[in-house]
């Protein structure tokens, strides 16, 4: 049994992670501030039934916040931390730039100073394929530059890779960024498109389209991220003076008129659509080559857009009262 602390661990991702480790017989230090950027009845549905397993202690702590975490650490047996919580969000980060600094680099920075103070070896990072900016050349490599961000979120995120690299040399901290290419899928927030669109579409709501449709994503669904991570903690564990920077994405753009298309068919129902013009920070598309995640911990997407997008329909119509 290892004992993993999760930042963020009442979110999308985080509790996906937790419900995974958990079946392998793992112990769980869970952390979220529970606050409500987005659904908190959500959040907690995530959390409820991991609350009476006896290898899951949760802690309502907010990463600003370092003398809790020092007390937690202080406390708590810490294999791995991995580290997903944060504020995220291109458009919302353009209105509140200030908080997304706090959260994101402050917060980040006092996890890695708690790992220091207490010799913690093995981090695993949530970073994000905004930090390459609104690129041309595609797909985009781990090794492209990465210093011109659009947007105050992406420029967190690219902060914090930098960090973990001073504190990585400096402490010699195993460390694994992971840019994660726009995951989708059960439980994901409801301010995401593929949320708003399909309670849309079901309540016979008109949705919003920026521009002419032609942006893409790379939709990468949650349990091929999930996979990603665990390979990624298997490999921190196993390998000494570790720096990596993997792309975890499907390798596969889906254009935006496409997603839409998609979710009318898995609905079986149209979209009442408000064509809107293009937004400050999104970029024109995303598209993630994988080969170095492939072979350095045999990463392999399995999930096609359209069986993703009809267990999320599914999924969704089951738990809207969640939203």
């Amino acid at each position: 049994m290892k004992n993993y602390l999760i930042t963020g661990a009442a979110g999308f991702i985080g509790s996906h992670l937790a419900d995974q480790l958990l079946k392998l017989g793992h112990h769980i230090i869970a952390i979220d501030n529970m606050i409500e950027n987005y659904s908190l009845k959500l959040k907690e549905d995530n959390i409820k039934k991991n609350l009476k397993n006896k290898n899951y202690q949760f802690y309502r702590i907010d990463i600003r916040n370092k003398d809790n975490l020092q007390q937690l650490f202080k406390h708590e047996k810490i294999d791995v931390v991995i580290h997903l919580a944060g504020l995220a969000g291109v458009r919302k980060s353009i209105d509140n730039p200030i908080i997304y600094e706090e959260v994101n680099c402050i917060g980040t920075q006092n996890i890695l100073e708690c790992m220091k103070e207490h010799n913690i070896k093995n981090i695993i990072f949530s970073s994000s394929s905004s930090v390459y900016g609104n690129r041309t050349e595609i797909p985009f490599k781990e090794t492209d530059r990465t210093d011109m961000q659009i947007s105050p979120y992406a420029a967190t995120k690219k902060a914090d890779e930098l960090f973990l690299y001073v504190y990585h040399n400096l402490y010699n901290i195993n460390t694994m960024i992971l840019r994660f290419f726009t995951v989708y899928g059960p439980r994901q927030r409801g301010d995401l498109a593929i949320s708003k669109f399909v309670k849309a579409i079901l309540e016979n709501k008109p949705i919003e389209m920026y521009g002419d449709g032609s942006t893409s994503r790379d939709y990468t669904y949650i349990d091929d991220i999930i996979d990603g991570i665990l390979k990624s903690i298997k490999y921190v564990e196993t390998n000494n003076n570790v720096y990596e920077v993997l792309n975890l994405g499907n390798s596969n753009p889906i254009k935006l008129k496409d997603m839409i298309r998609t979710i009318e068919i898995a609905i079986n129902k149209k979209a009442i659509i408000i064509n809107k013009p293009m937004q400050q920070g999104d970029v024109n598309i995303t598209y993630a080559q994988i080969d170095k995640a492939k072979k350095l911990i045999q990463y392999e997407p399995k999930t096609d857009f359209i069986t993703g997008i009809n267990l999320f329909v599914k999924w969704f119509i089951q738990n809207k009262t969640l939203y």
